[in-house]
């Protein structure tokens, strides 16, 4: 602290150990209340993490609960086409309202704002940051319990900016069994606490195929080790999800809103 200190930070250039630090959060709208913040993420791509993100979505609304998706993955949207979402969002010259699913949850993603929703997104990370603020601070979300922001694929530049922009309360990681992606999973848990957000659970997708005949499970992709890492790091709240035809089927008619509730067990955890 330098000897002439005011104990004025706003009168103050100076680079003091006693500077309290500032706050990265960006403001949300003025007409939003979003109470809790998810994130979902991934170590990589292809693990079923939008899908995740659709199910707990629809498990809040089962529970009677304001549900919204905000898909950070700008690159590669994906949530309106699981929602059958086609439509453009809507908006003022200040402000943009979210589209809104069969079941009532929530979404905005760049695809709602594409000509065609086969536009390439061709943009560098300081735009695509600035989208994903956007999305937060210029959307009016109205009343929501339980936001869930699909992230994209990685550790990189996006992700850090949703972490130090957005009030995350927490995390769901998305994985599959192979032991690859386990070490994948371990530098998103580890970014997690650098970042002082709490994982809330693990969900391993693709983690066995059970036979319509015999109903034995086979695990196709091997041995899960989910449950390994979550030990590892004292993560209590665990779930495996089959590989299952109907939830492809349904992801791709756009219906995916009507899928099984199989994450039910897991979300009522995550929402006590």
């Amino acid at each position: 602290m330098s000897e002439e200190c005011t104990h004025d930070c706003s009168t103050c250039s100076a680079n003091c150990s006693s500077r309290a630090a500032e706050s990265l959060i960006a403001p949300q709208n003025e007409l939003s209340d979003v109470k809790k913040v998810i994130a979902v993420v991934s170590g990589k791509g292809g693990v079923g993490k939008s899908l995740v993100t659709a199910l707990m979505a629809n498990a809040a609304r089962r529970k009677e609960k304001t549900a919204a998706i905000l898909d950070a993955d700008i690159t590669g949207p994906s949530v309106p086409k699981l929602f059958g979402l086609k439509e453009r969002a809507t908006g003022t010259e200040t402000a943009l309202f979210p589209s809104q699913s069969k079941n009532g949850v929530r979404i905005m993603s760049v695809n709602l704002l594409l000509e065609h929703e086969t536009d390439p997104v061709v943009w560098r990370g300081p735009v695509i940051a600035g989208v994903i603020k956007q999305f937060w601070t210029d959307v009016i979300w109205d009343k929501v319990d339980y936001m869930f922001v699909d992230m994209p694929p990685g550790t990189g530049d996006v992700s850090l900016t949703v972490f130090q922009s957005l009030p995350v309360d927490g995390i769901i990681v998305v994985t599959s069994p192979q032991e690859l992606v386990g070490m994948i999973v371990e530098k998103a848990v580890k970014m997690a606490g650098m970042m002082n957000i709490p994982v809330l659970g693990i969900v391993e997708n693709m983690s066995y195929f059970e036979c319509d005949e015999c109903h034995k499970k086979h695990y196709i992709f091997g041995e899960s080790h989910v449950d390994s890492i979550a030990a590892q790091y004292g993560i209590k709240n665990v779930a495996k999800l089959p590989i299952n035809p109907a939830f492809a089927q349904l992801a791709d008619s756009g219906n995916i809103d009507s899928a099984p509730d199989i994450l039910s067990d897991f979300a009522s955890k995550i929402f006590e």
